[in-house]
């Protein structure tokens, strides 16, 4: 049987794909590079030829995932349709921004081993979201929900305390404390941006009883 010869490009993302599934199914601590290319049914050294290391492959990851994200909250910054407050509610409701994706990438994240990785991934978080977000509260303050002088630095600010603060894989923070937490910045952001009390209560959705 010929061997498949793919693009390298392909190749890639055929083994972050891969690995990424395996890391979903078993955990990324169980899982081993070997498993890995058991999986695709490659040589060891095709693996190593596009990656040094399995952190490796989960920095490609992070990275696809925040470029979705990035690309998803600018997709909402640039819609004409949509007031200031409902792009926000569209961005930061339940206090996270993504899909499931992200948060699963957000749990091996929290592995020990991945600490230096983890701390990169937050600074990129706040570095290329923020001036999207500042968009949004520039045309809030042109809209009169807003007051706030300094948009960029503002969020720069809110963003890198709440990701610092509710991050439970950093803290051990239990779930009651992390909600605690979380009202607090809902508060906090209000007053930072000059918002109504209360306006920002989409982040902390009153949960139903029952």
């Amino acid at each position: 049987m010929p061997r498949i010869v793919k693009a390298p490009e392909e190749r890639r993302a055929e083994i972050i794909e891969t690995a990424h599934r395996l890391f979903r199914e078993i955990g990324y601590a169980k899982c081993s590079v070997d498993r890995i290319i058991r999986e695709m049914g490659v040589a060891k050294g095709t693996f190593y030829y596009y990656f040094k290391s399995k952190p490796d492959i989960l920095e490609a990851i992070v990275d696809h995932t925040l470029d979705g994200i990035v690309e998803m909250a600018r997709s909402v910054a640039d819609d004409p349709s949509l007031p200031a407050m409902a792009k926000m509610a569209a961005l930061l409701s339940n206090s996270h921004m993504g899909d499931d994706t992200s948060l699963e990438v957000a749990e091996m994240l929290h592995d020990p081993e991945n600490r230096e990785l983890h701390e990169l991934t937050n600074i990129q978080t706040v570095l290329r979201l923020s001036p999207i977000l500042a968009q949004i509260v520039e045309q809030g303050i042109g809209e009169g929900v807003f007051q706030v002088k300094r948009p960029l630095e503002t969020i720069q600010f809110l963003f890198t305390g709440a990701q610092f603060l509710t991050d439970g894989g950093i803290f051990a923070f239990s779930p009651s404390e992390i909600r605690a937490r979380r009202e607090v910045t809902q508060t906090i952001i209000e007053q930072a941006l000059g918002a109504e009390p209360g306006s920002f209560q989409f982040m902390n959705p009153i949960r139903a009883v029952g």
